[in-house]
């Protein structure tokens, strides 16, 4: 069992309900000393053995892939370089078979003046093929030559969806939506979704989408919320937590986590998920 130092104590009071937690664990452990409390939950790391197979096949269904997109665009050329990125989106879904736009967004909370896109193939063979295309069809170069004078700087992943998240489809909630991303600490990626396997019933109310990286940034994990607003955000979070058992999943997932941020985002008007 692996403890957590002063560092990551002091890193978990970042965590939202924090405090509360350990009000509801020193009084559990007071009540019941014979059960095993949230808090030496949240200071320890449980294993679960991974088995024979990869992580991929045990937490995914393997059948498609998703690429994450990652745009910065200069500040004063967002409005034209999603008209580009409109152009070429269609272009691309007209031209290469099993290639489709899942979600796009644009980022109001977090990194400003940002994009974020997400594609699906049919599997790791029309992803390389897709690839391939945009390196080398006339008409898609040409629009993304004309995109990329707009853009600051490009990240982009390969990415599974988690088999308990099911995969994203198109869909018009006319809400904001919220992406935490997380890198997690090597070798913990079947634990993160062990717990969350069970977690993701107190919230899929509003879970859109889970994903897992598989090239790129490895170890990381993003999570897509919606929310009609702010307000409703801070009122299903604050729900969530009076319900038990959501605080055992958060004890067990924080001592996993090495890094995590929030972007809020808007779709954009050519988003299949609205």
């Amino acid at each position: 069992m692996a403890s957590v130092g002063a560092k990551s104590v002091k890193f978990y009071r970042n965590v939202p309900g924090f405090y509360s937690l350990i009000t509801r664990g020193i009084s559990t452990n007071q009540a019941d000393k014979a059960n095993e409390g949230w808090w030496s939950k949240l200071l320890h790391v449980r294993t679960i053995d991974p088995g024979k197979d990869s992580h991929s096949r045990l937490l995914s269904d393997l059948e498609l892939v998703y690429e994450l997109q990652i745009h910065d665009i200069k500040p004063d050329s967002t409005e034209l370089y999603l008209k580009g990125y409109e152009q070429w989106a269609h272009l691309v879904q007209e031209k290469i078979k099993d290639t489709s736009l899942v979600g796009s967004w644009k980022v109001l909370v977090g990194d400003e003046d940002q994009v974020v896109h997400i594609w699906r193939y049919s599997g790791y063979a029309a992803a390389h093929k897709a690839m391939e295309t945009y390196r080398t069809d006339t008409e898609l170069q040409k629009l993304q030559n004309d995109r990329v004078k707009l853009v600051r700087s490009r990240e982009n992943q390969l990415m599974l969806a988690f088999s308990y998240w099911g995969h994203p489809e198109a869909q018009k909630r006319d809400c904001n939506y919220e992406m935490r991303s997380y890198v997690l600490k090597p070798g913990t990626m079947i634990e993160w979704g062990n717990v969350w396997a069970r977690g993701i019933a107190y919230r899929k109310n509003h879970a859109v989408a889970g994903f897992f990286s598989q090239i790129g940034q490895l170890y990381m994990v993003h999570h897509i919320w919606g929310y009609q607003d702010l307000q409703k955000r801070k009122e299903v979070r604050e729900e969530v937590w009076r319900q038990p058992g959501w605080d055992e999943c958060v004890a067990n997932t924080v001592p996993l986590i090495r890094e995590m941020r929030s972007r809020w985002l808007t779709p954009n008007s050519f988003s299949p998920i609205l």
